[in-house]
C-alpha cells in the first residue's frame, strides 16, 4: 500500500487508539533504544518476513510474485503478510521484540522508529541506486539514509475537461502561477460548480507553502521554520481563494476527498495524487480528466511527495538477506512492473522518466519527483501537523499569521524534545 493513498487528514491515524505514538515509546526507559548489541544474524538459507499494506488483490500479487522471483532465486524463502492494521501491527512487534524483517515504513514515522532503535539503517548499501534526492533527503535521519524508496506519489492539478471546455477554456489558460489559478478557479465556479476543490489540511494546502518558498522545517529537519515570510505568503493565498468562493474544502460541497468532489461534478478542478486515477476508474469512469503541474508561487516550483520505504527491523536476524531482497524490490525494471501492475511510481531517476514516457498522461506527477517536498520526519511530529490541519480546517475566517505562530510553538516544543 502506499500510505500517502490515504484522502484524509494523517490525524484521525494519529490518534487512533495511540497506537502510533506508543511505537516511539519503544526506545528509552528500558525500550529498544538502550539495547545496543546486533541480533545474532543467522546463517544459512534465510526465512523472511515482509509486512505491507496494500491499495488491493493486484498490488498483493504483485509483491509476492517479486518475493517468490527472488526466494526462488537465492535459495531462501520470502512470507509476504498483509496487514489488517499496519501501524497496530508493526507497534505490537517492536514492542515484543518479534517484528517482520521487512515492512512498509511511512514517510513521516522514519524519525520516530530511528529514535527508537526499531530500524537498520541500511542506506549506505543502496544509496548508488539512483533513488531521487527528493526521496533520499525524505527518508534521511541524522544525516543517514535509513531505508530505501519503495515508490512515490505526488500532488497535482486535476481538471474536469468536460468542464473546463463548457467554461470557455482552453489549453492557454492552463495555471502556470498563482495569478493564473485565480483565473481558472473563478472562470469555472458556477452553479453548483466549484472551480477548485481540495482537502482541508496540510497536505493539500501545504503545497501553496511550498510554492510561497517555505516548509515547516528547513533544509536538513533541524530547525522550526514555520512562521515565515513566505509561508504566511502560502497560507494568505489559499485564504483569498477560499473567501473568494472559487476554491472550497471538499467537506463543503458533501465530499470525503477532491477526488469524490471531481468524480461527482461539483469540482471543476483539485489537487491530488495519482492514486485518484484508480479511484476516478473505479468510482466515476465517465469523469474525463487532464492532469498538469501545480501552478509556480513566488518561490517557484512546488509540490508535496508522499512516500513509503522498505523497512528492515534492528532486530531482524536476516538482515542481510533483507537487503539482497530490497535490492531486487527497488530495481528499475521491478518498480515498473509494480507501476504497471498498480499504479505506483518507481523512486529512482531512471525509474521515474521511464514511466513519465511510458505513462505520458501521469507525466505531471512524475516531474514533481524532482521538486517534491516530503513530509516532515522528526520523531514526535505527527500530533504537531494534526493540531496544524484543525487550525487549516479553519483558513477561511482564521488568521494565517496566528496559524503559523502555533504550529512554530508546537514544532519548536516537539523538536526541543528530540
Amino acid at each position: 500500500m502506499n500510505t500517502h493513498r490515504a484522502r484524509r487528514s494523517r490525524a484521525a491515524i494519529v490518534c487512533a487508539a495511540g497506537v502510533i505514538l506508543s511505537l516511539t515509546a519503544c526506545g528509552g526507559g528500558g525500550g529498544f533504544e538502550e539495547e545496543s548489541a546486533a541480533p545474532q544474524q543467522s546463517t544459512g538459507p534465510s526465512k523472511l518476513q515482509i509486512l505491507i499494506g496494500t491499495s488491493g488483490d493486484a498490488e498483493t500479487a504483485a509483491v509476492k510474485a517479486a518475493a517468490d522471483g527472488w526466494a526462488k532465486k537465492t535459495g531462501n524463502t520470502a512470507e509476504v503478510v498483509v496487514a489488517s492494521d499496519l501501524n497496530q501491527q508493526l507497534g505490537q512487534g517492536f514492542a515484543g521484540g518479534t517484528p517482520p524483517d521487512i515492512f512498509y515504513a511511512d514517510a513521516a514515522r522514519i524519525g520516530d522508529f530511528a529514535k527508537a532503535g526499531n530500524l537498520f539503517a541500511y542506506g549506505d548499501q543502496v544509496k548508488d541506486a539512483g533513488f531521487l534526492d527528493s526521496l533520499v533527503k525524505t527518508y534521511t535521519y541524522e544525516d543517514k539514509l535509513q531505508c530505501a524508496p519503495k515508490d512515490f506519489s505526488t500532488l497535482a492539478l486535476i481538471i474536469n475537461t468536460d468542464l473546463w471546455t463548457k467554461a470557455g477554456l482552453t489549453d492557454a489558460d492552463i495555471p502556470k502561477d498563482w495569478a493564473g489559478l485565480e483565473a481558472a478557479a473563478k472562470k469555472l465556479t458556477s452553479g453548483k460548480v466549484t472551480g477548485l476543490v481540495v482537502s482541508g489540511e496540510w497536505a493539500r494546502v501545504g503545497a501553496f507553502m511550498k510554492q510561497a518558498g517555505g516548509w515547516v522545517v528547513n533544509e536538513d529537519g533541524t530547525e522550526v521554520t514555520a512562521d515565515s515570510a513566505e509561508n504566511l505568503a502560502g497560507l494568505t493565498q489559499a485564504q483569498k481563494l477560499l473567501k473568494s468562493g472559487s476554491m472550497k474544502y471538499a467537506k463543503e460541497v458533501d465530499s470525503g476527498w477532491g477526488g469524490e468532489a471531481l468524480g461527482k461534478g461539483v469540482a471543476a478542478m483539485t489537487i491530488e495524487g495519482n492514486w485518484i486515477r484508480g479511484a476516478l476508474t473505479k468510482d466515476f469512469p465517465n469523469i474525463k480528466t487532464k492532469v498538469v503541474e501545480l501552478p509556480e508561487g513566488p518561490g517557484g516550483k512546488g509540490t508535496l511527495v508522499f512516500s513509503n520505504c522498505w523497512g528492515i527491523a534492528a532486530k531482524s536476524k536476516s538482515q542481510a538477506a533483507a537487503v539482497d531482497l530490497v535490492k531486487t524490490l527497488t530495481a528499475t525494471e521491478q518498480q515498473m512492473a509494480f507501476a504497471k501492475a498498480f499504479g505506483v511510481m518507481p523512486s529512482t531517476k531512471e525509474g521515474s522518466e521511464q514511466y513519465a514516457q511510458e505513462f505520458p498522461d501521469n507525466a505531471a506527477f512524475a516531474a514533481g519527483g524532482e521538486y517534491g517536498q516530503g513530509p516532515v520526519n522528526a520523531p514526535g511530529f505527527d500530533p504537531v501537523m494534526a493540531a496544524f490541519n484543525t487550525d487549516l480546517e479553519q483558513l477561511k475566517t482564521k488568521d494565517p499569521k496566528a496559524i503559523l505562530e502555533a504550529l512554530q510553538k508546537n514544532g519548536a516544543s516537539a523538536l526541543g524534545g528530540k
